[in-house]
């Protein structure tokens, strides 16, 4: 778990040093610590943190549905209760290229975009709200860059109960779904 998280720690942290920084050329550091300290306030907190959390799932889930043409149904959305985190997973394997696109949107909708707002406009508490949000975008980025030589056509399965996929070699079993969107053979040559 610890290694898991230092590399969590060095892929999403220089780009939130960086955000964070940038954030402060314009605005100044003390305007961003005072994003970070009102984030900190245990209401504002829970009112915007939390429910970001569960957004994070959700953009997963819908980003994946969207990229690989699947219905929203095959992604299972839920609450793994042991360690009280959400988590939404594909049922079904899809080609790497969906699943990156996946995988990344989170980042962008949560982390990137509000960022960009935030330097754009001087709002330091949505500047430290899309900071926590790139760095709960870290472990994305691992898988990311752990698939990152896999070719776009590959066929990838999301992990059940932990963060990443299996690349699957081969042609993977033929699913409900799948099985459903399957053309009928070709006519039989005389």
């Amino acid at each position: 778990m610890l290694t898991a998280n230092l590399l969590v720690l060095i892929s999403a942290g220089p780009i939130a040093a960086a955000l964070g920084w940038a954030y402060s050329l314009r605005w100044d550091a003390p305007s961003l610590a005072r994003g970070v300290w009102t984030l900190l306030d245990p209401k504002v907190f829970l009112a915007t943190v939390l429910p970001g959390i569960l957004a994070h799932e959700l953009i997963h889930a819908i980003a994946w549905s969207i990229a690989a043409r699947r219905p929203l149904s095959a992604i299972r959305i839920g609450i793994q209760w042991r360690a009280v985190s959400p988590y939404a997973h594909p049922r079904e394997p899809m080609p790497v290229g969906p699943y990156r696109v996946g995988a990344l949107m989170p980042a962008v909708v949560l982390g990137f975009l509000p960022a960009g707002l935030a330097i754009l406009l001087g709002w330091p508490l949505l500047m430290a709200w899309s900071l926590v949000f790139v760095l709960a975008a870290g472990g994305d980025f691992v898988v990311l860059w752990l698939i990152r030589h896999v070719p776009a056509d590959k066929l990838v399965q999301d992990h059940p109960t932990r963060a990443g996929c299996h690349v699957l070699e081969g042609r993977p079993p033929l699913t409900s779904s799948a099985a459903s969107r399957r053309t009928a053979p070709p006519p039989a040559r005389p």
